[in-house]
């Protein structure tokens, strides 16, 4: 079975995730809609992180060292500064929270074959979060896109 594989990537993409956010926070704190935003939902991911924890009990952990490395979660790196720093910043924290949003999808379906009613509970939580935070990305980069496309210099 390589549910624990998958297991693992989840929680290591929940991490990254929410250091992710941290970092934007962090680095925009000018912006303090993004700046508290930001840490809520990096609270957000450590709390799925810790609930998952409990399934990798009952299944085990398995990194994944005989798959591809394009299976990992490459973290944000050095936050940018300024309007198209923010922009580009939300872009790439929207790509992982869409990483981990599809690596959830793939684990629902392996819990839905198992009947794992505590991880399918799991799952429902994490995509409600998940799709609020897709969600609030998408608005704010609409929202930052203007300024940094057109007016900033």
């Amino acid at each position: 079975m390589k549910l624990p594989v998958y297991l693992s990537l989840l929680a290591g993409s929940e991490q990254t995730l929410a250091d992710s956010y941290r970092q934007v926070a962090e680095a925009h704190g000018d912006e303090p809609d993004v700046h508290f935003l930001c840490l809520t939902l990096a609270t957000q991911c450590d709390a799925r992180r810790e609930r998952l924890a409990a399934v990798i009990a009952r299944y085990g952990a398995a990194p994944a060292d005989d798959e591809p490395e394009r299976l990992h979660t490459q973290g944000l790196g050095e936050p940018r500064t300024g309007p198209l720093g923010l922009l580009r910043d939300l872009q790439d924290v929207y790509l992982l929270a869409s990483f981990a949003d599809v690596t959830w999808m793939m684990v629902k379906q392996a819990a839905q074959a198992l009947r794992d009613v505590e991880l399918l509970d799991l799952v429902a939580d994490s995509e409600r979060d998940i799709e609020v935070q897709l969600r609030w990305l998408q608005s704010r980069m609409k929202q930052a896109a203007p300024q940094a496309l057109i007016a900033a210099r």
